[in-house]
């Protein structure tokens, strides 16, 4: 039985992205760039056809094994070659037109750009998920007031489902950057061992043409030995930018989780789910804490590839071996926050209750800039409406007086307001603004495009 060391083989990611960055699912690529370029020459004349017919068929897993590659690799040290060679060993004479003029990164920067292709269409998926399940909580709790906080601190009415269209907001965004990034990422190339395509003779540009348009990916504008890594950390630091905001939704629900706000809760298994192995009573937001906790290893990963886009001259080894690790590893961990977030969101506790009794507890302090606002509009001067109002406020909070009746007391701010109308404005649910329009506008504009692109 093959040893599993790293999380990411046991714990992290979905099936469907770790087959794209299988060593099965990789052979199977770099065999489908072999054929995809013996068929291109075949059309041009460079070789004849029956060898290209031959090459294609045989340019499967199930005639070049795994096993056959790894025996030759240990032997010549070439992983590329490797293949190369497994492939023409069973191809009889036509492997005599295996790989014909190609570098080994015409193959493997193919192959990368097939595996990005792959699996931005799996974030493309989780992240359009999730877009429905922020635009849902933004839609069914647009009215719920509940506290805003700045500096962890106490500071203006908002609506639980304003929070949510804000995270809608931004994750739009990030579907549009993928779409973006992935467009200008997804590239490869075959064109020789330093870019001049001088292997392919005068022919090379349509015969780089045709091997893409038959991998279904562009051709990089211009190449040395390797597609320019400029754009692979490209698509990484938009890994992280996302994973970034993945955090970022996380923190926000552990932090609404906390014993003494107890506003939301991320799904718990009461029948069977343990939170603490001492604790009995223990929920703990163990999968927000994870996005958390994953999203620092995202965050290295983009200082890795942004050391490789500094190659030497045509092209250095160094980008490789960091690759294989960063790439699949950004993937995958970004494809776990995702599929973690939308199960939390899908079951996430919402308890209107507590948010109102916390938005109640804050006091009437909260309201201060509703005093001091609605008296300049009934001819106050700002200035000094914001100084009263504020030695008001010091006063209520180091002496523990009521802020209401400081204000009652107060000849000045009495001079703009009766009573009742104290108390009427020093309701919080009164000053949500207008929260509840701006999620309800968030949650159809991304409810609208989600149901466009599902009718698409």
């Amino acid at each position: 039985m093959r040893e599993v060391v790293h999380p990411v083989d046991y714990r992290y990611g979905s099936r469907e992205m770790r087959r794209v960055f299988s060593r099965e699912h990789r052979l199977e690529l770099m065999l489908r760039v072999e054929a995809a370029l013996a068929e291109a020459h075949a059309e041009i004349g460079n070789i004849p056809k029956w060898a290209a017919r031959v090459i294609s068929e045989k340019a499967t897993p199930e005639h070049v094994k795994l096993e056959r590659v790894d025996e030759i690799e240990r032997e010549i040290k070439h992983e590329t070659m490797a293949v190369v060679k497994a492939l023409a060993e069973v191809c009889g004479k036509a492997g005599g037109y295996v790989h014909f003029g190609a570098t080994s990164n015409d193959i493997l920067d193919c192959t990368l750009a097939i595996q990005l292709k792959e699996a931005s269409k799996i974030i493309e998926g989780r992240l359009m998920e999730l877009l429905r399940e922020l635009a849902r909580l933004a839609m069914e709790y647009r009215s719920t007031p509940c506290l805003g906080r700045t500096h962890g601190m106490a500071a203006l009415p908002v609506t639980f489902g304003f929070k949510m269209a804000g995270f809608a907001s931004e994750f739009t965004r990030h579907l549009s950057r993928l779409r973006d990034v992935a467009g200008r990422v997804c590239v490869g190339k075959m064109s020789g061992a330093v870019g001049t395509m001088a292997e392919f003779g005068e022919n090379g540009l349509e015969l780089q043409r045709r091997v893409m348009s038959k991998l279904g990916i562009k051709s990089a504008e211009i190449s040395t030995q390797i597609v320019p890594r400029d754009l692979l950390a490209e698509f990484i630091c938009y890994l992280g930018l996302l994973s970034s905001s993945l955090d970022k939704l996380a923190n926000e629900v552990r932090n609404l989780q906390r014993t003494e706000v107890g506003e939301v809760e991320e799904p718990f298994e009461r029948e069977r789910q343990v939170g603490s192995s001492t604790m009995p009573h223990k929920r703990n937001p163990i999968s927000c804490e994870r996005v958390c906790g994953l999203a620092r290893v995202l965050r290295g990963l983009v200082v890795a590839a942004l050391e490789n886009v500094v190659l030497e001259h045509e092209r250095d080894l160094t980008n490789s071996s960091c690759e294989r690790a960063v790439v699949p590893e950004a993937c995958l961990l970004v494809d776990e926050q995702l599929r973690t977030m939308v199960r939390v969101l899908k079951g996430l506790v919402v308890h209107e209750d507590r948010m109102l009794r916390n938005l109640l507890s804050a006091g009437d302090l909260i309201m201060a800039e509703a005093i001091m606002l609605e008296a300049v509009r009934r001819g106050a001067d700002r200035q000094r409406m914001h100084e009263v109002v504020r030695q008001l406020a010091m006063e209520a909070i180091e002496s523990s007086r009521s802020f209401r009746e400081l204000l009652k007391q107060s000849s000045e701010v009495r001079r703009y307001f009766t009573e009742r109308e104290i108390d009427d404005i020093l309701d919080p649910r009164r000053y949500t603004g207008l929260a509840a329009e701006l999620a309800e506008m968030v949650a159809k504009s991304v409810m609208e495009a989600l149901g466009a692109e599902e009718v698409a």
